[in-house]
């Protein structure tokens, strides 16, 4: 997997739900969708170096059924993935990829799984139901810990929401929501 695709397949990865896949021909999704920009950091290791991807976002749907569409500032595709219960479809412009769960496409894009089918509250400011949470304390910027993630929502009224992981390799996940 080249560089860009692998880096496309971290940004589609990172704002999927857990256990997804390939919806049926007539299931499409259904709800709001966001778009916006979306910055993804991962600190180097000794193991490997920094790497990070910029791109401009569209999701909708749900973390049981939806699609999202990566692409470059200039509108060209780096990423397209779809989902439904069991199985994900990733494509990028070197092809197409299934995978069982997006836990199977985070570990192979990361060599770890990340705490996806929470994203979807995170970017609509509010923690995820299926885990408990802590709202962050002065002089911690306003927001809330789950997870292992410290979510900042200090300028959500501005639609923009970030997400930080401290531990090993430390991850940073921003995202700037088009407003209405």
């Amino acid at each position: 997997m080249t560089l860009a695709a692998r880096w496309a397949a971290i940004g589609v990865s990172l704002l999927l739900a857990a256990c997804a896949a390939v919806a049926p021909p007539g299931e499409a999704p259904s709800g709001e969708t966001l778009s916006g920009r979306l910055a993804v950091n991962v600190a180097a290791t000794p193991e490997s170096g920094a790497r990070s991807l910029n791109a401009a976002f569209e999701l909708q749907g749900d973390a049981r059924v939806g699609r999202l569409n990566l692409s470059t500032p200039l509108g060209s595709m780096l990423a397209q993935a779809r989902w439904s219960p069991g199985q994900v479809v990733l494509k990028t412009p070197q092809g197409e990829r299934r995978f069982d769960d997006l836990d199977g496409l985070t570990r192979e894009v990361l060599g770890e799984s990340l705490p996806l089918a929470a994203l979807f509250d995170w970017l609509r400011g509010r923690p995820w139901p299926g885990a408990p949470s802590v709202a962050t304390k002065p002089p911690a910027a306003a927001g809330f810990e789950q997870l292992g993630w410290t979510v900042d929502l200090v300028r959500f009224d501005q639609a923009a929401v970030s997400a930080t992981r401290a531990s090993a390799p430390a991850v940073t996940v921003r995202a700037r929501l088009e407003q209405p």
